[in-house]
């Protein structure tokens, strides 16, 4: 078992430090490969489920708003029950929840095992985090949070390559059982190196809180899905959503300022650069998994890619992220936190700058190419990132820090992903419309002979192709239009990267108090 002593030093030395890395980062990335894995498989799940384009996608988002949801709560679970006991239920549960997942035989089963996963594995992220900051010393959590981020980022990026993979050559079932040989790694690990926390029995959880929290983010969720199916507000059940989620966010916030003990700590927020990379990491949620879930689409429809090779040429993303995680994780302490903050985010602008100029024409290199860097900056973001926003926080509210922090970044992942497919459905019936406009007999352009021999408008097949040709093109410019937002909001947010305070002024005094036992 690691035992830890409380020494002089800024922090205890923990043994078997190795191992424990070892085994949380297995757990985190079994978590965060479901995030993604299932996407490449999703026309094969939606054949076997008989579900719609629109109803399939729950299969993606039930997971993750289930995660957010418990995120935030998984710090006082850990209080009240031990943060190894709450680590090893979540495993079991995850394993069971994916073994489930794997065995379902209709949409309505899939979606609410995959809610069990996301229950479940919630807790993982968090906990493991806090695990590694505590047997960190001050000047390794770079080091430390290089590995995690790693696992945390580049998980959603290998999904789409080994789902692919499995799915192509054995089933999708088999992108859910993946997870059982990973778990028991995991758990087994867990069992034999991490030691248990002091539980504090007499932790209460602020279930008024917890329940506006939870109902603000489902309702939201419902929202942001449903909304563009059912043209927005002209829907009842879409106003309806939006009242209960404005009301259930409202109620939270000033049950937050007025109890005596909220849910929600306020004083998490007296931490200014934990308030801004809360922002951040909610930023990096929405450009960069967003990016990841129109990729999977555009790459299989429009270029007309086979499930294992999209995979493929996702993969160096994860390469690049990997990469400049040990780089930066080297430069942490050397560099000002900042200006690695501002290289990460004109990274990505620039790999989003790149993807408005696409077509279905580019060539593989491209996507590999641009790919790789967008991956280079999520590394020069999430590292420093992480390792500033908890620098100042005090040890006490780490659990608590780690499951908001994680929470923003999961409302960022679905609320970018709904928004994105959202614009995408929008945008390409407003290009559609636009582009047949100029489907007319006073079209000079139909006159050639070329053309009038495959795009006779006044033939059937000709209409048919014509109607093809230009929803391809709609589908173009609609892609590109959610290349553009996400662009801006990587350019928007390198100022804002200066709100920050300089690391050299904040660094966390030694605190002697957290010893584990």
């Amino acid at each position: 078992m690691a035992n830890t002593v409380a020494l002089s030093g800024p922090a205890p030395v923990v043994a078997n430090r190795g191992a424990i890395t070892a085994c949380v980062i297995l757990a985190v990335i079994m978590q965060a490969l479901d995030t993604t894995i299932a996407n490449v498989a999703l026309p094969y799940i939606q054949g076997s489920v008989s579900a719609s384009a629109d109803q399939i996608n729950w299969v993606l988002t039930s997971y993750i708003v289930a995660a957010a949801i418990m995120t935030p709560p998984s710090g006082f679970l850990a209080a009240r029950f031990g943060r190894k006991n709450v680590l090893l239920t979540a495993i079991v549960g995850f394993v069971v929840a994916s073994v489930l997942c794997g065995l379902a035989q209709t949409l309505p089963q899939i979606v609410v095992f995959r809610l069990m996963q996301g229950l479940f594995g919630a807790a993982l992220v968090p906990l493991s985090q806090g695990i590694l900051l505590d047997i960190y010393e001050v000047h390794e959590r770079g080091k430390a949070m290089a590995l995690f981020g790693v696992s945390v980022m580049v998980g959603p990026v290998l999904g789409p390559v080994i789902g692919g993979w499995l799915t192509d050559n054995i089933s999708w079932r088999w992108v859910f059982y993946i997870n059982v040989p990973i778990g028991m790694l995991a758990f087994f690990g867990i069992v034999a190196f991490v030691s248990e926390t002091k539980r504090d029995t007499g932790a209460k959880l602020d279930w008024f809180g917890f329940g506006m929290l939870s109902l603000a983010i489902a309702t939201l969720q419902l929202f942001l899905d449903r909304g563009e199916q059912l043209n927005w507000f002209s829907s009842g059940e879409i106003q309806v959503e939006a009242l209960i989620s404005a009301g259930a966010f409202y109620l939270l916030l000033v049950h937050t300022f007025t109890a005596k003990k909220s849910f929600v700590n306020p004083r998490l927020f007296l931490d200014r650069n934990f308030s801004v990379s809360m922002f951040f990491i909610f930023v990096i949620g929405v450009t960069y998994l967003a990016s990841l879930a129109l990729m999977t689409p555009y790459l299989q429809t429009l270029m007309g890619y086979p499930v294992i090779t999209a995979g493929i040429v996702m993969g160096p993303r994860g390469v690049g992220t990997m990469i400049s995680m040990f780089i930066v994780g080297r430069l942490i302490g050397k560099i000002d936190t900042r200006a690695l903050l501002i290289f990460g985010f004109s990274l990505t602008a620039w790999a989003m700058y790149d993807m408005t100029g696409w077509t279905p024409d580019i060539s593989q290199w491209t996507i590999i190419s641009v790919g790789f860097i967008q991956g280079a900056g999520l590394g020069f973001l999430f590292v420093p990132l992480t390792t500033i926003a908890f620098a100042t926080l005090p040890a006490h509210m780490r659990g608590e820090g780690t499951g908001l922090y994680n929470l923003s970044r999961n409302i960022g992942s679905s609320v970018g992903i709904a928004i994105v497919s959202a614009l995408l459905t929008e945008n390409v019936q407003i290009n559609h419309a636009s582009i047949a406009a100029y489907v007319t007999p006073f079209n000079h352009a139909f006159n050639a002979p070329a053309v009038m021999q495959h795009l006779d408008p006044m033939k059937a097949a000709g209409r048919a192709a014509l109607d093809g040709m230009i929803t391809e093109q709609a589908t173009i410019i609609a892609y590109i239009d959610d290349f553009k937002l996400l662009m801006i909001m990587s350019i928007i947010s390198i100022p804002l990267v200066m709100l920050l305070r300089k690391p050299g002024s904040d660094a966390a005094p030694p605190d002697h108090s957290a010893v584990m036992e």
